[in-house]
């Protein structure tokens, strides 16, 4: 999950620093699918009763809210 976590920050970053466009998309999918990977993680970890439902459940929404971020970002590479 730290992996994960770490990943989605980092590509961000990257991502940013790049001239073109079809770079920094590049960066933000990575970014996205390390986005999704910590939702199933989260999933899993309440599952399991690593995490209690309620704090998963908040966790979840949050990295919900990221890919809605992460998606418009996305997107608004493809506006001229």
């Amino acid at each position: 999950m730290r992996r994960a976590a770490v990943s989605i920050t980092s590509n961000i970053a990257e991502g940013f620093t790049r001239k073109h466009k079809k770079e920094k998309k590049q960066f933000y999918f990575i970014s996205l699918g390390s986005t999704t990977e910590l939702q199933n993680q989260l999933i899993i970890a309440k599952d399991l009763h690593y995490l209690l439902a309620e704090k998963a459940e908040e966790l979840i929404s949050k990295t919900i809210e990221l890919s809605k971020l992460l998606n418009s970002l996305i997107n608004s590479l493809n506006n001229p």
